[in-house]
């Protein structure tokens, strides 16, 4: 018996599909333009590389997330119309798939919820002109409300914000155009804050820092090329809408806070800083600007969340699964933990960079197409998910001084780590066989 996360899904059928530029492309192009993406990502690479070495850390860190960690989960959502759930039980079996991805990615995105949930509540209070300190009275208020209605609105009216969420995505690129604009007088002006240049550094991190943020959206390729109709459009999809996404959102920015230095507006490494820099009604605006187009942000992390645990817990009720990973996330989001942005991101990519590898592997071993959910659990899964765990969080290890600055993008190296331990287990025969019904789904 298969169990009912698997016997009781529905291929999506073709007649409910669409082109790239309706779903995928414009879908992914709205997760890199929150504002979570790009508010700390210079701090890391700005402040030791040349704007050149920080674009072209860019460009390959779009390409790597377009071809390793969204192709292959894109394309098994495309060729099979199932969601990853359902999917991934090949790589990890029908059993072990309760974990990974199933529940993996419900409590990763209660991280992201409260991620979104703290971005909000600062850049409200920021725009009021109050304390932003997370911890303090108003920060709680705001981010108790705004996490507690959100949470509810993605449980059960999620359907209202996905109409307005295309919408909502033209704020922040607006924003970034008018940010930029104002600081590019002073981006020739650069320069790097002296005895800190290092072209290697700044060059990786970037790398780190976009495929961490992008690696749970990359296994969810899955149900985005569920929404697709053919290779075509998987591959156009991510393309413009991660590939050149992650160039124009993740390059206004840097090149807005370069320019902020360069005309002396902010020596600050924070992309609110610029904003704040700009001063008056116009920064008040933005940080409220930037607060709302956070909300579809919010409520898809309490949806996804909720989604997991409803699919692998079904008997605990969808709505107090949501709530109850929110009121999770809200803690984490009103205590300050949800502010260190690109450690979170760290720890994201460790858990899904092998993830992707593993999928990727058992799609090219399986020729290319969905070999079937796998009976029990696959410990060649397990066994390269830990792996490359292992590998991926290299720069929170103690290591050597002279071996840490070589440990980014060690998210790409846990990819590399899951791809690799899964082809030799798969070939040594610890794939489980494939269940029964497998051919007829």
């Amino acid at each position: 018996m298969l169990p009912d996360y698997i016997a009781k899904t529905k291929p999506n059928p073709s007649s409910k599909r669409g082109p790239w530029y309706a779903n995928t492309a414009p879908s992914y192009a709205g997760i890199f333009l929150w504002i979570a993406f790009y508010r700390s990502m210079a701090g890391g690479t700005l402040a030791h590389g040349s704007l050149a070495v920080c674009f072209a850390g860019l460009v390959v860190a779009g390409l790597l997330c377009h071809f390793l960690y969204y192709l292959a989960p894109a394309m098994l959502g495309m060729k099979t119309g199932l969601p990853l759930y359902v999917v991934g039980s090949s790589t990890f079996g029908t059993k072990g798939g309760y974990v990974m991805p199933g529940l993996l990615m419900g409590l990763l995105q209660i991280g992201w919820f409260a991620v979104a949930t703290s971005v909000a509540s600062e850049f409200i209070l920021r725009g009021l002109g109050a304390d932003a300190t997370p911890g303090n009275t108003p920060f709680i208020v705001t981010g108790v409300i705004w996490g507690l209605a959100l949470a509810w609105v993605g449980a059960k009216g999620i359907q209202y914000v996905a109409k307005v969420s295309m919408l909502l995505n033209a704020i922040p690129l607006i924003m970034l155009a008018i940010v930029f604009f104002q600081t590019a007088g002073g981006i020739g002006n650069y320069q790097v804050p002296a005895n800190q240049t290092d072209s290697f550094v700044a060059f990786t991190t970037m790398i780190a820092i976009v495929i961490g943020f992008f690696a749970t959206a990359g296994a969810a390729g899955a149900d985005f090329g569920m929404n697709s109709r053919n290779q075509s459009d998987v591959k156009w999809g991510g393309f413009v809408g991660i590939a050149l996404a992650v160039i124009v959102a993740g390059g206004l920015p840097i090149a807005s806070i370069a320019g902020a230095h360069g005309a002396g507006l902010s020596q600050g490494f924070d992309y609110a800083d610029v904003i704040q820099a700009i001063g008056g009604p116009v920064a008040a605006a933005m940080f409220f600007l930037f607060a709302i187009a956070s909300v579809p942000p919010t409520c898809f992390c309490a949806f996804i969340a909720g989604n997991s645990f409803s699919t692998m817990i079904p008997g605990v009720p969808r709505v107090t699964s949501t709530m109850a990973g929110a009121a999770i996330g809200i803690v984490l989001a009103v205590t300050g933990v949800a502010t260190h942005l690109i450690s979170f991101f760290t720890i994201v990519g460790a858990s899904f960079g092998p993830i992707c590898g593993a999928m990727a592997a058992d799609y090219l071993l399986s020729g290319k197409r969905w070999a079937g959910p796998r009976e029990g659990v696959n410990l060649a899964g397990y066994i390269a998910w830990a792996v490359g765990f292992v590998v991926g969080i290299l720069p929170f290890l103690p290591l050597p001084a002279s071996i840490q600055p070589y440990t980014q993008p060690a998210v790409l190296y846990s990819f590399v780590a899951g791809f690799a331990v899964y082809w030799v287990l798969a070939k040594a025969g610890l794939q489980p066989k494939i269940a029964s019904m497998a051919q007829a789904a």
